[in-house]
């Protein structure tokens, strides 16, 4: 692999991570608990979706076939996306999208932070937007996970077993293959490895704020950065994709 290629599929696969948690959080609007919360959800799923509109746009100019936005994130099969299994883990309850929102934005922030380091000046610059974003989402999930959690004994209950269902899709973000490789090497792309140990120390801090325990051994799934997908990621595929694909071409 070409460092092109890496550079091209990297930002591909930031974009799936951006486009599948989009997704996930749209299906959410109308089942907040409150209605501020139905707003504030609605706006952090369109930047989500934003985000994923400049990962793809970049991917598609570095890989000049003349794809676009729209082509890569509606027309593909769905072994080519490549985002990790946490972010297309389903919705369930409000604490689930909680802790599932906490453990993958920490990760999320500090990786974008390490890109606004790399050598790619576009690669930084998008994720030097997407860095003010996140550091916002990460803040408001974060409280609820703490509001929940330290709040009535079902709440605390309730995302107690969240994090201990949603712990085993941590550990495919910090295992690093050919593509994170070579970001680190061709690009000086983040480290994964520092990235882990940093991410288990906010982690901590902010579960034992919400009065939570971590989870402890804990069988890890992986398969997501390899195309290999839940049986849940083929359904959310299917909604994401089902207008332009019976509408080909279709236009406001």
């Amino acid at each position: 692999m070409t460092p092109e290629q890496a550079l091209r599929a990297y930002t591909l696969r930031l974009g799936d991570n951006a486009l599948v948690l989009g997704q996930r959080m749209v299906e959410l609007v109308a089942s907040c608990p409150e209605l501020e919360e139905e707003l504030a959800n609605a706006n952090l799923a369109l930047d989500y979706i934003g985000q994923a509109r400049m990962f793809y746009s970049y991917a598609g100019e570095r890989e000049g076939a003349g794809r676009s936005e729209d082509d890569l994130a509606f027309f593909r099969p769905e072994h080519e996306y490549r985002n990790l299994l946490i972010v297309e883990q389903p919705n369930g309850h409000f604490g689930d999208a909680t802790v599932r929102q906490v453990l993958f934005d920490v990760y999320y922030l500090l990786l974008l932070e390490a890109l606004t380091r790399c050598s790619d000046a576009r690669l930084a610059e998008i994720a030097a937007r997407a860095e003010k974003e996140v550091r916002y989402h990460l803040r408001h999930a974060s409280q609820w996970l703490i509001r929940l959690g330290d709040g009535t004994g079902e709440s605390h209950e309730k995302v107690q077993q969240s994090l201990h269902d949603l712990w085993r899709y941590t550990g495919e973000m910090f295992e690093a293959d050919a593509l994170d490789e070579a970001m680190m090497t061709d690009f000086e792309g983040p480290d994964l490895s520092a990235i882990a140990a940093e991410w288990q120390k906010k982690i901590a801090a902010i579960v034992a704020e919400a009065t939570l325990g971590l989870p402890r051994d804990v069988t890890m799934a992986r398969g997501g950065k390899q195309g290999v997908h839940s049986e849940h990621f083929g359904y959310l595929l299917a909604q994401l994709q089902i207008l332009p694909r019976s509408y080909p071409g279709a236009t406001w």
